[in-house]
């Protein structure tokens, strides 16, 4: 039986903000089963890590023996969450909706319980509510209140354009709660303002209003922006253990930590332990072999995970990889850059006409796989190990 002081440990580990802590501790103290509510809009077929951050703290929660409601907003997805956006975001088709939500059914369970995970869909109630029903629900928030987020009032200040049906997500989300009787929410920081607005209903329903935790968003393999398909600096749980193991291990020194915090299941006491041994002269990329086999493992099999460290050594000639791999940025040019410029711009060739030979020699490699065609072109957004040669290598990122 887990203390309650070690539960809100637990509970805080990685955490961004509890609201309101207090209301937290009232409702563990009544040891009973509290239902654990975290939704997902169905944008996108394919997880990737960023999104495993709220799904990892989902699972610390079914570990204290908590239910957890995991929905899928395949009615808010055919909306369009505008949170952190300039433009009104287009809405999904209900065939996207439906198939990208199979999707992320078959890939929560590779973190969650199954049997201990109630998937529910929003659209089992919001297909039900009457023209008159959702009027009485936007008559419980005022425009004021929803002008105070932050998205919405950059864009009013602006002169930029906000659609109705826009202020209707955050009430549908947070009416989410209410159907759902949540006695915990969880989301990114970006989605605090919604969070909060499923508060508010609940009280006028007459419920316990739900606790809010927000978790940070994390960084993708820049270091920089927020982990996305559509900058290409992720890490897909559905990806191969090879590609995803070298992905991880091409992450900076001191992203190596955040990940560690946010994605990591090791007691918090043995990451302490590691930032120690690095300090007494450990190669921190020894380090990062843990932290990627992990990972790897969680969405593969142990046998696997091995094997991808194995085989990463192996590309890079057991050995032959420096200790300490260079950090280089690179600017693209419309989003692309050429592999012969990116070589150059990276300190790794003197001109374009020398990279063009040493990929015709054979002698470049990114992430231990050759590059044969001159005309590559690198996306920005990616972060990658290059090697020209036998001795030349750069950790580099693609702005």
């Amino acid at each position: 039986m887990t203390s309650l002081q070690d539960s809100i440990a637990l509970i805080k580990r990685g955490a961004d903000e509890i609201l309101l802590e207090d209301e937290l501790v009232k409702k563990l103290k009544k040891n009973k089963r509290l239902r654990i509510k975290a939704g997902f809009d169905p944008t996108a077929p394919d997880l990737h890590l960023g999104h495993t951050v709220l799904i990892n703290k989902l699972r610390q929660f079914q570990d204290l023996g908590h239910e957890i409601l995991f929905l899928i907003g395949d009615f808010t997805g055919m909306i369009g969450d505008p949170t952190g956006k300039s433009t009104t975001r287009p809405p999904l088709t209900r065939d996207d909706v439906i198939e990208n939500a199979r999707s992320y059914e078959q890939q929560i369970f590779k973190i969650l319980d199954p049997s201990k995970t109630l998937v529910m869909f929003n659209s089992s109630w919001m297909n039900e509510m009457s023209p008159a029903d959702l009027i009485q629900l936007a008559a419980k928030h005022t425009v004021a209140r929803m002008l105070e987020r932050d998205d919405f009032s950059k864009r009013y200040k602006g002169g930029q354009a906000i659609a109705i049906h826009e202020f209707l997500y955050p009430l549908i989300q947070g009416y989410d709660s209410v159907a759902m009787k949540a006695d915990v929410e969880l989301g990114g920081t970006d989605q605090k303002f919604n969070l909060l607005v499923g508060r508010e209903l609940q009280k006028h329903y007459g419920q316990e209003p739900q606790v809010v935790l927000t978790m940070p968003i994390l960084e993708g393999l820049d270091g920089v922006q927020k982990m996305s398909k559509s900058l290409n600096n992720y890490i897909g749980i559905d990806e191969a253990p090879d590609e995803m193991f070298g992905k991880i291990m091409s992450i900076s020194d001191d992203l190596m930590w955040r990940y560690f915090e946010l994605l990591s299941f090791l007691p918090e006491e043995d990451i302490e332990k590691f930032k120690q041994d690095i300090e007494e002269g450990i190669n921190p990329r020894d380090i990062k072999f843990v932290l990627a086999e992990e990972i790897v493992a969680r969405f593969h099999t142990t046998e696997e995970a091995s094997q991808a460290r194995e085989n990463f050594i192996a590309r890079f000639q057991k050995g032959a990889m420096p200790d300490d791999i260079p950090e280089k940025e690179v600017t693209a040019v419309d989003g692309k850059l050429a592999i012969a410029n990116l070589l150059k711009d990276a300190g790794l060739v003197q001109s374009t006409s020398e990279a063009f030979r040493m990929i015709k020699q054979g002698a470049v490699k990114i992430d231990g796989e050759r590059v044969d065609d001159k005309g590559l072109e690198v996306e920005s957004g990616t972060k990658n190990i290059y090697q020209v040669g036998k001795r030349r290598f750069a950790n580099v990122s693609v702005l």
